[in-house]
């Protein structure tokens, strides 16, 4: 196993000290990036491992976090902060382009080849920050099919991917198709994936407190995921190397 780093890194944003997860991999040049975004219930030890796993991989990664070091782990509380924020597409922006900029002050950064990459709530993050115009090289989502602002989906310069499970009650076909309609007349090159059988969250393993109804794990689709997750970075940030 290759040898990486990582520490805890503080930064402001939306009105709260956030604490994201660095990882970097072995040797001191500069290395391509990901910014990792976690689903609503906000950073945890899933994405954690995640980005240490990226790490491995080569790339500089940064989980970043969204409610100021907690945890949401009540539906309730989630939904009760999630769901303003996601009706607020500058709200996430500003918590995107915060992790961001913490990312790219990472002296490991490659600034021109850096990706987003998303889980829910973090994955709407990840596409507003396309939507903003900002440069970069790939973006993902799973379980992240948020439409934006009429329009705004042509300044994303880069190629999306989606994932999605195919029994998900929070992502349904309709939530799908304005997704895609919406990548499809902006331009965008898209991909949108449809993992048969699973629900929302399926990704992520199971959790010891309630979850909202059609959350489940699916552990074939997860690693299924996972790959076309590693696929997409592959192709846009260390193909040309």
């Amino acid at each position: 196993m290759t040898t990486i780093t990582t520490r805890t890194v503080e930064y402001l944003a939306d009105g709260l000290t956030m604490i994201g997860h660095l990882a970097l991999p072995a040797g001191a040049d500069h290395r391509p990036a990901v910014l990792l975004g976690p689903e609503g219930m906000g950073l945890s030890d899933v994405e954690r491992r995640r980005a240490d796993a990226l790490a491995e991989l080569g790339y500089v990664a940064l989980a970043f976090d969204l409610h100021g070091g907690r945890y949401l782990d009540g539906p309730e509380e989630m939904l009760a902060r999630c769901l303003p924020l996601l009706a607020d597409p500058d709200r996430m922006r500003d918590i995107g382009h915060a992790a961001l900029d913490t990312l790219r002050a990472e002296p490991r950064t490659d600034p021109d080849r850096i990706a987003a990459v998303g889980y829910g709530t973090g994955g709407a993050i990840a596409l507003e920050l396309g939507r903003a115009g900002v440069d970069l090289r790939a973006i993902g989502t799973v379980n992240g099919l948020i439409t934006g602002r009429p329009g705004e989906a042509a300044r994303i310069r880069c190629p999306v991917w989606a994932g999605v499970g195919s029994e998900d009650p929070i992502m349904p076909p309709a939530q799908r198709e304005a997704f895609t309609a919406e990548m499809q007349a902006a331009g965008v090159d898209w991909r949108l994936v449809v993992y048969g059988g699973a629900l929302h969250a399926f990704h992520h393993p199971p959790v010891d407190h309630t979850t909202l109804p059609g959350v489940g794990h699916h552990p074939q689709h997860a690693q299924r995921a996972w790959h076309d997750v590693v696929d997409l970075l592959t192709e846009c940030l260390t193909s040309a190397e």
